[in-house]
């Protein structure tokens, strides 16, 4: 038997969906085990799963005509923010460790270069930084949650 013909059966064991065979000849033996079909397979915890963008519930039909002027106002006034984005998915730091302080707070000024956050990725934390001068409005991220690319994370006022 060459490596061929026992790619070939490792191919049909696959596709039998059985969960061990055994081939044997005089000179020659190969046993395939696979999990499909035995108690051999062990279950871990399902994979966490996050969601970073927040879904609101719809409107019960009794308060449906005030619904849309409630967030048509904040849409409004969030038209005048610019928003600070993720440049890559990883976990969002606001602190630079956990014994120290915050790098920004809602509130504070902040210039082009300031580090208003870490991202860490593959166990890299990279510092992100400004690209806008303002005021920080609303911060759209919760500490030690993990971010998408692109994601908001920071609303400021360049006024």
């Amino acid at each position: 038997m060459d490596i061929k013909d026992i790619q070939n059966l490792i191919k049909f064991v696959s596709k039998a969906e059985v969960s061990e065979v055994k081939y044997k000849t005089k000179d020659f033996e190969i046993t395939i085990k696979t999990p499909l079909g035995g108690s051999e397979i062990n279950y871990g915890p399902a994979p966490a799963v996050y969601h970073t963008q927040q879904q609101q519930a719809p409107a019960a039909p009794s308060s449906a005509p005030a619904a849309p002027a409630a967030t048509e106002e904040p849409a409004a006034e969030n038209a005048n923010y610019v928003t600070i984005k993720s440049p890559m998915i990883g976990t969002f730091y606001r602190k630079p460790a956990p014994d120290k302080d915050l790098f920004v707070n809602v509130g504070d000024e902040v210039s082009v270069g300031k580090v208003v956050c870490v991202i860490e990725a593959m166990k890299l934390f990279n510092q992100i930084e400004s690209e806008i001068s303002g005021k920080i409005v609303k911060v759209l991220v919760d500490d030690a949650t993990p971010v998408e690319y692109d994601q908001p994370l920071f609303l400021v006022d360049p006024s």
